[in-house]
This record gives C-alpha cells, sequence and structure tokens, in this order.
C-alpha cells in the first residue's frame, strides 16, 4: 500500500511539472509568418520571373532561368502544384503546429530565432524534405502529400514517412542536425548517441507526438523495437560493435533502411535504424539521471553520455 502511494505521488507530481512547463510554453508569443513560394512561383506568367527572383533571390543562386521557366511550363511539375494546392490549399493548421513548435524551441532554446516558413516544390529529393536554416524553414510540399500518393515511386520505407504529419518532426531533425556538434570518434556508440540526441529532442520539442511519429515507425516497428530491446543490445555487446568504427555498422543500424541488418532470421521483421533507436533509449537514460537542459545535453559528448546514462534494457 506504501509503495502504491509513493508511486502514485511521484506521478502527480510528474503530471504538475509538465503541466508547469506546458503552461509557460502556451505563454511564449509566436507567430509564424508563411510564404507559398510554390504558389506564386507555378501562378507567374513566365515572362515576369524576374519578379520572383527579386522576392525569394535566395532560391536563385546562378543566372541560368532555363531550368526555371522549363519547370513552369512542364505538364508534371504543373500537375504537382494542382495535387499540393488539393491538399494544402488551407495551410492554417500546419502553421499553428509551426507555432506550437516554435513555442516550444523558444522555451529550451531561448536565444533561437523565430524563423519564416516558406513552402516550395523542390525536386522530389527526399534527404531534403525540410530545411531549417537559422531565420529560414524551407518545406518542400511535394514529398507531403501521402504515402499512397500516385506521384511516388520509392521504396515503401521511404514514402511512408511522406505524410503531413512528418512536416514537424523533420523540421526539428534538421533543427537539431544543426545543434549537435559534429562527432569526432566515428565508431557505432558514437553515431547511435548522435541519433538519439535529435529523437530525445523530439520528445521535450514535439509532446503531443507519438514515438513512432518521432522515430518516423510504425507503431508496429516501436512494438518490435520495445519487445527486442534486450536481445538487441546483447547483440551489440557480444559482436563488439559499440567501439567498432566499421562503416558498414552505419548502414546496418543507422541511416534508413527496409529492415536492419544482424545477418539473422529476426532482420526481415526488424525496422531499419534500430541503433538510432537504442542511441535514443540511452539518451532518455541519461537525462532521467543528470540533471542537463536539453541545450545542454546537445553538446555532451556521447562517451560521457554513455558513462553516465546507467543504461539498461528492459528484458
Amino acid at each position: 500500500m506504501y509503495r502504491f502511494v509513493v508511486v502514485l505521488c511521484l506521478f502527480f507530481l510528474s503530471c504538475d511539472q509538465k503541466t508547469k512547463v506546458e503552461k509557460e510554453v502556451e505563454e511564449i508569443p509566436v507567430d509564424i509568418k508563411v510564404e507559398r513560394f510554390d504558389k506564386a512561383f507555378f501562378e507567374t506568367k513566365p515572362e515576369d520571373l524576374f519578379k520572383i527572383k527579386k522576392q525569394y533571390s535566395y532560391f536563385f543562386p546562378g543566372n541560368d532561368d532555363n531550368i526555371w521557366l522549363q519547370k513552369m511550363k512542364e505538364p508534371i511539375w504543373r500537375e504537382v502544384y494542382q495535387e499540393v494546392q488539393k491538399k494544402y490549399s488551407n495551410f492554417e493548421p500546419v502553421r499553428e503546429e509551426f507555432n506550437e513548435l516554435f513555442k516550444h524551441v523558444k522555451y529550451y532554446f531561448p536565444k533561437t530565432k523565430i524563423p519564416k516558413v516558406v513552402t516550395v516544390i523542390g525536386e522530389m529529393d527526399y534527404n531534403a524534405k525540410a530545411i531549417y536554416a537559422d531565420s529560414l524553414v524551407v518545406v518542400a510540399l511535394e514529398l507531403y502529400l501521402g504515402r499512397d500518393h500516385k506521384f511516388y515511386e520509392f521504396p515503401n520505407y521511404i514514402k511512408y514517412n511522406f505524410e503531413e504529419k512528418q512536416i514537424m518532426p523533420d523540421v526539428v531533425s534538421s533543427f537539431t542536425y544543426r545543434n549537435i556538434p559534429a562527432y569526432p570518434d566515428k565508431n557505432l556508440i558514437s553515431q547511435m548517441i548522435f541519433e538519439g540526441k535529435q529523437l530525445y529532442a523530439k520528445d521535450l520539442l514535439l509532446p503531443n507526438y507519438t514515438d513512432a511519429e518521432k522515430m518516423g515507425y510504425t507503431p508496429e516497428q516501436i512494438k518490435w523495437c520495445e519487445e527486442n530491446e534486450n536481445y538487441m543490445w546483447r547483440y551489440f555487446l557480444e559482436n563488439e560493435m559499440l567501439y567498432s568504427v566499421d562503416p558498414k555498422l552505419t548502414t546496418r543500424f543507422i541511416v534508413p533502411a527496409p529492415f536492419s541488418k544482424f545477418y539473422l532470421e529476426i532482420d526481415n521483421d526488424s525496422p531499419g535504424r534500430v541503433g538510432a533507436w537504442i542511441g535514443w533509449q540511452i539518451v532518455r537514460s541519461y537525462m532521467k539521471n543528470n540533471n542537463v537542459s536539453l541545450s545542454e545535453l546537445l553538446k555532451v559528448n556521447a562517451k560521457e553520455i554513455f558513462e553516465k546514462s546507467k543504461y539498461k534494457p528492459k528484458k
């Protein structure tokens, strides 16, 4: 009975703390401005291209207009634009999500400038879906039309995240990658913790998102990781992988892939990037056991995080 009361008190204390933070976040004034470059571009006549170039000079580093003029006229790109307009004719719900996100960013990183959001139709480059650059966030809307859209001829594990709900997680990834110092050690554990830092940032900056949404997984893939956490950790330890600098480990366990490569029967059931997921759990454990702010966390080196994390996988 006593133990139950203690646990209950801790639960309510945690809830009160969270509520306190969220109340303070809510009071932060943020009003994100959105500019629809995609709309301005495709609704401009070719002879008026110079007007767009003047307004959005940062998108036109060179003097060759032919590429832009061709894109204006190309039927397939005009069709892409029509599809984007169908889905995002009203961008206000997304803008409100940006407001919510950057209230959290200002809370945890007070010196951060509130950026302007510019929407574009890019070149279907899934490595540049959302880019955060100081005072500007660029969102390529052609890659957020829904995973089943007819335009997408990508593997399922890539197009799974071509959803509106992934815009904010992608922006946070870009933001944190810019704020995490590069790791000097190229070993696996350093890479795992590097990825774990940006995933932990999503815990605080996107508190209403699920772990699956933060990771870009299906709910089933999250469940698989949770059920196999102890097994995966033992595999890394027994095969002495944590301090290995073998570049193949990056492709096997860190970068996006249809599945991770243990070279065992479990491979086909596993999601890609399980090393990043375990890095996330290590960072979560570190933050639970150390009094460190989010901005400080991003600067702490992987060795210190690992040693002070007291990480133990769930059995």
